[in-house]
């Protein structure tokens, strides 16, 4: 497989003349510009537009690379904890400086531009400088990979050293893998039986290479940086839009998740929580929730997210607490694990599949956190590493949760943790402060996609932020009080969205890169995963929706 593929090495190897000539032509552009002296934006749209390279400057989202790499990145230890130069660009304004690249410097008041230009600044011509000034920059994989000794040309290329290490990586794509799924995965063997587990090591594996293959079509061309920049060089602006919407999609559905959990967990402390105001009566479950949307909305309009970001990376710590947790009550508190479960459940064994897709749902950060390495060719290493130790710990999780709880096991296992226990207000009290981290950073995408629709001055822009923004949170709200069920809301994302962001999608659009150039074995192995992703996906799906309408009846 990796013979027949596309590597780094021997790609930028065998195309190093040709993109010495494509500096020098980039070089003589940047003079032509400086020459006309006050060319319009749109020149500068047009030359991104005819460069075939340029995959993430010209279409809908923009946003993209900036604002998962926000979500999902544990920052370098080279930059300082506040006012860094990757943050500063977010923060110059209350929000509209991190939105989209469509308002000119004139248009920004003198208070968000720096004191002191860059260097980088210096040397380009207004006009780029303008096209990259109102996101933070976009760390270049060519840069790092060919030439490091050779100065950037390009305004959103940083130093090698804000590179993100193996370490880094490995802590980076294990936030991404292991976050509330793991609180299900108890839950799912219930549902499946002891025999689900299987479906759990099945995807484990098939996702795992998913994500290699991501990496090939990264690879394929110069300029590919994120998922939608793979979908748009394998289907057009068409396969980018379609992809883009999924991702963005699942993410809303997981702040839909991180309502449910906050009120599921915070009623279960607190039972007889309510509130009687006039005729209107709130009971714990819809008093926690409205509680946990009015905390997280100022969160989600703050201009600067680099402290959730620093703080969202203890979600990997936090996730090892809860485990660690779980461990102590069963063996030390004496709970005990006694269950023998249920070798196979046929009636509810789809939902299991929909609940373990969930747990491999990283694939639309893995291009962000393989073109932030430094060293790339380290990222099937860094991959590997993260799914073992992950899929350890769901596999780890379901048998000592279903042993120890059998077939009452709720959709989340610290609901089960006797509450008397130290281990479990420790457990308890870890889950429902991580998301409280995270929503704002997991909405933050989707929010800034949105915005890029709407052309508004820069007056305007900050209304509208804020606007579309608290629209978001509060629909949050009311999905999650419409279809309260924490584990059946999870299969579902797992089984309709989950399938097609980790199987099928990097498949297919794998076969469609790399045509003529893969082997039979790589294209039967890409057929296979995706008619095992459509079959789980329509299985898993219809099951979910069913569930889900037979208790909203009940």
């Amino acid at each position: 497989m990796m013979k027949n593929s596309v590597s780094d090495q021997s790609f930028y190897i065998e195309s190093e003349e040709e993109e010495e000539h494509v500096e020098q032509d980039e070089e003589k552009e940047f003079k032509d510009e400086e020459d006309d002296g006050n060319d319009s934006d749109s020149s500068g749209e047009i030359h991104q537009q005819n460069n075939p390279g340029s995959y993430n400057t010209t279409s809908w989202p923009q946003s993209y690379r900036q604002s998962i790499d926000l979500y999902s990145s544990v920052p370098s230890p080279s930059l300082t904890f506040l006012g860094t130069p990757t943050m500063s660009r977010i923060s110059s304004s209350f929000l509209s400086s991190s939105l989209t690249r469509r308002y000119t410097p004139e248009s920004l008041s003198a208070a968000t531009k720096p004191l002191l230009p860059t260097v980088a600044d210096e040397k380009l011509p207004p006009q780029r400088r303008s096209s990259h000034s109102l996101l933070p920059p976009i760390p270049s994989r060519r840069a790092s990979v060919i030439k490091d000794s050779k100065p950037s040309h390009v305004s959103h290329e940083v130093p090698l050293a804000r590179h993100s290490s193996y370490a880094q990586a490995v802590v980076n794509g294990m936030n991404v893998l292991c976050g509330v799924g793991i609180l299900s995965t108890p839950y799912a063997t219930k549902e499946g039986g002891w025999v689900g587990l299987s479906i759990l090591l099945i995807f484990g594996v098939l996702s795992f290479y998913t994500g290699l293959l991501l990496r090939y079509c990264l690879d394929s061309e110069p300029g590919l940086e994120t998922y939608p920049d793979i979908g748009q060089a394998a289907f057009g602006t068409a396969g980018r839009i379609a992809i883009s919407i999924i991702l963005y999609v699942e993410l809303y559905a997981c702040c839909v998740e991180y309502i449910i959990l906050e009120s599921d967990n915070l009623s279960s402390l607190f039972p007889n929580a309510h509130l009687s105001v006039g005729g209107f009566y709130l009971n714990s479950y819809y008093l926690f929730a409205l509680m946990t949307t009015l905390a997280v909305l100022p969160t989600v309009w703050l201009r600067d997210l680099s402290v959730l970001s620093y703080i969202s990376v203890g979600g990997v710590i936090a996730s090892i607490l809860v485990v660690f947790c779980l461990f102590w009550v069963g063996m030390v508190d004496e709970v005990g694990f006694h269950s023998k479960g249920t070798t196979l459940n046929l009636a509810t064994f789809p939902v299991a599949i929909g609940l373990y897709g969930y747990c491999y749902s990283g694939h639309a950060v893995f291009p962000n956190i393989y073109t932030s390495m430094a060293k790339p060719n380290q990222y099937p290493s860094v991959l590997l590493l993260c799914f073992i130790i992950c899929t350890l710990m769901y596999a780890g999780v379901a048998v000592m949760g279903y042993t120890m709880f059998g077939e009452s096991t709720m959709s989340q296992f610290t609901l089960n943790m006797p509450k008397d226990l130290v281990a479990s207000k420790i457990a308890v009290w870890t889950t429902v402060v991580n998301p409280f981290t995270k929503y704002a950073l997991t909405m933050s995408p989707v929010a800034l996609s949105l915005e890029e629709l709407i052309p508004s001055t820069h007056l305007k822009s900050n209304i509208y932020a804020i606007c579309i923004r608290t629209a978001l949170v509060i629909s949050t709200l009311f999905v999650g009080l419409s279809v309260p069920f924490f584990g059946l809301v999870m299969s579902l994302i797992g089984s309709l969205l989950t399938m097609l962001v980790t199987l099928i999608l990097p498949c297919a659009c794998f076969l469609s890169i790399l045509r003529g150039k893969t082997t039979r074995v790589q294209v039967t192995l890409c057929i296979i995963i995706i008619v095992v992703g459509v079959i789980s996906s329509v299985i898993g799906t219809y099951s979910a929706l069913s569930k889900i309408i037979e208790s909203l009846r009940s």
